[in-house]
């Protein structure tokens, strides 16, 4: 089905439908302040509310993608943008932090079913030959997203409350929808055997136990017994998945994949490229909003230097690579990740608001050239007909790196913060903010300005660790040369696809 006539006009709906789903957490990260005040949210609730679509969303995507293959990839598409429409809508009505994580987990389902769809529409609409500029345009559409969301949200946050972090997903989706139906092209259904159900169920237990044990573990502490345990069962589960999928006739994941070094490496980048972008991101809300006291749409704009520098080396990505390789691509867009966390790594309490924007448009250079030539190095590792699975696999890499991000970095973050000896209340920094408030000002004064020190430390404290975990994925990219066996059998056309690393 290559070279169809409508593949760019797909093309830009597909953009659409990523933009949509973006821009909701984009919108979310600076809404989280909001959130805390009308919510009476903790911490660990804001955490939930993050994760919980996360957790969904990583745990479903894989079962996703198989079903959106079989039952066709438009049909999933839809169905996921219907879901995640109107979780939207009710997750803006909720009353309560419990209700609001419910639904955030509604839409991570949703969204489970858009993302391969669009990776394995676009892999079977166009030749392998026009594949890097139309992952490249994907990617971009990625940086649209976290450019309008903050913004926007902020934007909303002046004269609406909350919900409008919600309810703005909706009119976005009903519009994508009536675009998909009128310009996406049916993809034919694939027919690759009978569904891997015990496949399906190993994966996604071993993925929901993973994401959780990350996800609590800040809470209740890396060695507690019951997330041990739970990491255990993980650990378990994933291994008798393996086992299964090594002797199915019709295997939900291709190994064989990973025995492919340069396929790994580009996944392993991908995964630690969001790894530091969700975990730096979570931080930084915060710390405009409440040590700088900015509104969320002065917040808001602190992301567009990063959205900006994402989407333009993202758009041009496909040429960079072309002259550079893939790994030598990888290894420049990591290198600028790591430059612009160190510069993260020297803030202050009264840092410039332009020097943190820098900082992060750095990390959004970097970020940008990587993910399109790692997407293309992922999805275009296996035939065409196998463009959902690869979309799944591609989605639960970045889902699982974003989530160990706010989660590891969050602990480091976290830790750092309570162990300082400046501070004058055990509390963490929203409740010490709420507190203040109602203190004489002369107390608050002190308050604020030992939490808001903490933090900053702390904070710095986290980007030099990302910084140290980006800076050794450059140097084992760098260094480990791409063996040339191991690699799945792939069409003729198909093989043309996968770049060559310099």
């Amino acid at each position: 089905m290559s070279d169809h006539p409508r593949r760019w006009a797909a093309l830009a709906v597909l953009s659409l439908t990523l933009v949509a789903v973006t821009l909701d957490n984009s919108v979310l990260n600076t809404a989280l302040p909001s959130l805390a005040h009308g919510l009476h949210a903790t911490t660990s609730d804001l955490q939930w509310i993050t994760d919980a679509y996360t957790l969904v969303f990583a745990s479903a995507l894989i079962l996703a993608g198989s079903l959106g293959a079989r039952l066709g990839s438009r049909r999933a598409l839809v169905g996921g943008l219907l879901v995640f429409g109107g979780g939207s809508a009710v997750a803006a009505l909720s009353d309560t932090p419990g209700q609001l994580i419910a639904w955030r987990a509604v839409m991570g389902l949703g969204a489970a079913f858009v993302m391969p769809a669009t990776l394995a529409i676009i892999t079977r609409i166009f030749p392998p030959a026009e594949r890097p500029k139309a992952f490249a345009a994907w990617s971009a559409a990625a940086g649209i997203g976290v450019l309008v969301g903050p913004v926007t949200g902020g934007a909303l946050l002046e004269h609406y409350s909350w919900s409008s972090a919600f309810w703005i997903n909706v009119p976005l989706v009903a519009g994508a929808l009536v675009a998909v139906l009128y310009l996406v092209p049916a993809v034919p259904v694939v027919r690759t055997g009978r569904l891997d159900v015990p496949g399906a169920l190993l994966s996604t237990a071993a993925v929901a136990l993973l994401v959780d044990f990350v996800i609590q573990a800040p809470t209740r502490g890396w060695t507690a017994a019951a997330g041990l345990a739970e990491l255990g069962a993980a650990v378990a589960l994933s291994a008798v998945f393996v086992a299964w999928q090594l002797r199915a006739s019709s295997p939900l994941v291709r190994l064989d994949l990973f025995a492919n070094r340069t396929f790994l490496l580009a996944a392993l980048s991908l995964a630690v490229v969001f790894f530091v972008l969700f975990g730096t991101l979570f931080e930084l809300s915060q710390y405009l909003q409440l040590v700088h006291g900015y509104s969320p749409l002065v917040a808001g704009l602190g992301a567009m230097p990063f959205a900006v520098a994402m989407a333009t080396t993202s758009a041009t990505s496909a040429l960079l690579s072309k002259r550079l390789g893939v790994r030598w691509t990888l290894v420049l867009g990591l290198s600028l990740a790591v430059a612009g966390l160190l510069s993260l790594s020297t803030t202050a309490v009264d840092t410039a608001f332009w020097q943190v924007a820098a900082g992060t448009a750095v990390i959004g250079l970097g970020m940008g050239m990587m993910m399109a030539p790692a997407s293309l190095q992922i999805s275009g590792s296996v035939p065409a007909e196998y463009g959902s699975m690869a979309g799944a696999l591609n989605s639960v890499i970045r889902e699982l790196g974003g989530v160990l991000g706010i989660a590891v970095l969050g602990t480091v973050v976290s830790s750092a913060y309570r162990g300082d000896p400046g501070l004058v209340m055990d509390a963490d920094l929203p409740a010490a903010h709420a507190a203040a408030a109602a203190m004489p000002p002369a107390d608050a004064q002190r308050v604020l300005s030992a939490a808001d020190a903490a933090f900053t430390a702390a904070m710095d404290r986290g980007a030099l660790v990302a910084a140290g975990i980006a800076l050794l994925m450059a140097v084992a990219v760098a260094v480990i040369r791409p063996a040339a066996a191991a690699t799945p059998q792939r069409a003729p056309a198909e093989a043309a696809l996968v770049p060559q690393p310099a």
